[in-house]
């Protein structure tokens, strides 16, 4: 059995899509992704809800073509997914934006100004992966960790297997996250196909996210959307 890593490798929110006239209840959601990743997962909030500016102030009390809505005073304010026309995707991804762009401003001031560079994981991964019996996962791991820099985002909590993106500079930080936002970690098509990352590295992370957000952003209004959330 392979050795489990803290990066990323694994999909840890799920967004299932489904045609327009498609049964898009939580059932189907789950059995997709079970069907294709043999993982059970629960409805992640993760999407603010659009109001539209006239009819807003009624429609936002209902919950149709939501899924698992959350509410605030009455109001539904967060969903795990639904009709897309009904989810605020520009929200999402400005609200992620911003607070992403708050962690690597934090980040630069506080860890990159007062510490020496620290090679990345993705450096010791591939060392351990070049020859695993001289360098075990565990040693490429704490090589890794014991660099001050990688103590120092631990200690301030960064996720220290974000390095070398927080070192790509802020906007590909925030790049990365609004994509998240919107997409998770892997993306089931309507048509049943999953796309995901072919590594954990960066540079396939933001290959995915781009091509998953493309995808999203081409379906109809009416399709709909279901993040699910799998250990």
């Amino acid at each position: 059995m392979p050795t489990p890593t803290p990066t990323p490798t694994a999909a840890q929110v799920v967004t299932v899509c489904f045609a327009p006239g498609e049964d898009a209840d939580w059932f189907a959601a789950s059995e997709k992704v079970n069907d294709l990743l043999e993982a059970n997962g629960t409805p992640a909030r993760r999407y603010h809800v659009r109001h539209r500016r006239l009819i807003g102030w009624l429609t936002r009390f209902f919950g149709y073509y939501l899924l698992d809505a959350a509410r605030r005073f009455g109001a539904v304010t967060r969903a795990a997914g639904g009709r897309k026309s009904r989810l605020d995707l520009t929200g999402t991804a400005a609200r992620a934006a911003h607070h992403a762009g708050l962690r690597w401003r934090a980040w630069n001031t506080f860890i990159n100004a007062t510490t020496r560079p620290a090679r990345p994981w993705e450096d010791h991964l591939a060392h351990h992966l070049a020859d695993p019996t001289t360098v075990t996962w565990a040693e490429a791991r704490r090589r890794f960790e014991q660099q001050p820099q990688v103590l120092a985002m631990l200690a301030h909590s960064f996720d220290p297997y974000e390095l070398s993106v927080y070192r790509a500079g802020e906007a590909a930080y925030v790049g990365l996250h609004w994509r998240i936002a919107l997409v998770g970690d892997a993306l089931i098509t309507t048509d049943g196909r999953l796309l995901m990352p072919a590594s954990a590295s960066a540079a396939d992370r933001l290959r995915f996210l781009n091509e998953a957000c493309s995808y999203v952003r081409a379906l109809r209004p009416d399709a709909r959307l279901c993040a699910v959330a799998i250990a």
